[in-house]
């Protein structure tokens, strides 16, 4: 009998069979990973969506929106020539096609007119004065001369509404932010050349009545000339004897606070500044300055 036995207590000598039918090999256990993300990026990825779904409506809206007429202002002061061609699309300005704020001129002409005055802007059309836009440009850049009517506004709704359509078939208006008055003509005077000045850039500013015939060729030729002084009236001036009697036509209610005599002031259908002189009026802040006739 050997000494040492090479067996196992728990081996037996009996040989087993396995069922295949009846033992299948065990799976793994398999844990899925987890599908929760942190709370910082779900908050930043769905403002990032936000805001990529507003950018979208907006570029969207931006494209079908029609695009809206540029205006030229200056405070409520409008040159409707200028936002007429700006919104047409057509060519005006530099050499590149490029509408220009300011405009370089030699001379612009404010022709002061009201209301009433439709027959003698008919009149002016008729002769002088360019009928429509593409005239009115022609004979900018023939002479370097731009030529607009000048009028305020009215509280009066139909006045207002008439001269809508005017402007709309001509384009040819500077409207400024006055209430046109005959006894505000003093204020109007000052507000067109302070709409003028910012509105375009010219050597001259000519004031002119809508009762007159121009000769645009030859005040451009006067315009041109060269002068020693920066500061330059061209025009008639006036002064004469203060009425103080009640009962005369030109009754000043004024008059002790003038003086024996009227100052020397501008007079006439149509005088002219240099810019050096309208930047002085431009800048002054005193809307009651009168440096000019105003006959009542």
């Amino acid at each position: 009998m050997p000494l040492f036995s090479h067996r196992h207590p728990s081996s037996s000598a009996i040989p087993t069979t396995i069922n295949p039918k009846t033992s299948k090999p065990s799976k793994p256990n398999f844990i899925p990973p987890s599908t929760r993300y942190p709370l910082p990026l779900l908050v930043f990825s769905l403002i990032s969506l936000l805001i990529g779904l507003s950018g979208t409506i907006f570029a969207i809206s931006a494209i079908r929106r029609p695009k809206p007429v540029p205006v030229f202002r200056c405070g409520r002061s409008e040159d409707t020539f200028r936002a007429f061609y700006s919104g047409s699309g057509r060519t005006r300005g530099d050499d590149n096609g490029a509408l220009i704020d300011r405009p370089k001129l030699l001379g612009f002409v404010g022709i002061q007119t009201g209301f009433e005055s439709g027959d003698r802007r008919a009149a002016l059309r008729s002769t002088w004065f360019p009928s429509d836009p593409d005239g009115l440009l022609r004979l900018e850049q023939a002479t370097g001369l731009a030529f607009r009517f000048v009028i305020g506004r009215s509280k009066d709704a139909k006045k207002m509404a008439q001269l809508e359509k005017e402007v709309d078939r001509y384009r040819d208006f500077m409207l400024i932010d006055v209430e046109e008055e005959y006894l505000k003509l003093p204020y109007k005077t000052l507000a067109f050349f302070k709409a003028a000045f910012k509105l375009f850039e010219a050597d001259y500013y000519v004031k002119a009545d809508d009762d007159i015939y121009l000769r645009p060729d030859r005040l451009a030729t006067l315009l041109a000339k060269e002068r020693t002084h920066s500061l330059t009236y061209i025009g008639c001036m006036k002064k004469g004897p203060v009425i103080t009697d009640p009962k005369m036509k030109w009754y000043e209610k004024s008059g002790h606070l003038i003086g024996n005599e009227y100052f020397l002031h501008a007079y006439g259908p149509i005088y002219i500044l240099s810019a050096e002189v309208v930047a002085s009026l431009a800048s002054a802040r005193n809307n009651s300055f009168q440096f000019e006739n105003v006959q009542q």
